[in-house]
């Protein structure tokens, strides 16, 4: 990855980072609300180390909602495991949603560019077009009544 690329990779992380303190439900990773009705299971790959927290962040797959502080639906906060992650995010209905990816790596809950990890929904990549927040259009994905399951590969710089 070029380091111009992760430098916007960075910008995404700061604005994700900037919605970690907007109200949302917080909640436990509880893998049994990923066996029916409306929920996304999210298989993280390439996360880098076991230390600090990954945040997962879910929003309505709108231009309005995603990354927008303020807007986001849940969040799940789980202790890092390098390599891959199984994480649960239970939506309040059938619809499009957007998901975010944080790896505090220190576990500080600041942002370090150098450090810290992300990745979205679809995988999107980061380029200057787009300065780092990918298009909802990119991220989102539809949910019926019954699990989703996707998987999001981490980038670091």
């Amino acid at each position: 990855m070029s380091k111009f690329v992760s430098a916007l990779l960075g910008v995404a992380l700061l604005s994700f980072a900037a919605t970690a303190q907007a109200e949302g439900r917080v909640i436990s990773n509880d893998l049994s609300k990923c066996r029916s009705g409306p929920s996304t299971l999210i298989q993280i790959s390439g996360v880098k180390a076991s230390t600090g927290k990954i945040r997962v962040q879910s929003y309505r797959g709108t231009a309005a909602d995603w990354l927008t502080k303020g807007r986001w639906l849940a969040r799940v906060e789980v202790p890092a495991r390098a390599g891959s992650m199984t994480v649960c995010v239970p939506l309040p209905e059938a619809g499009v949603y957007g998901i975010a990816v944080r790896h505090d790596v220190d576990g500080n809950g600041k942002t370090d560019i150098s450090k810290d990890g992300g990745g979205m929904s679809n995988n999107p990549s980061i380029n200057i077009f787009n300065l780092g927040k990918p298009s909802y259009k990119k991220t989102a994905f539809s949910v019926g009544d019954a699990p989703r399951t996707i998987t999001i590969s981490m980038k670091y710089m």
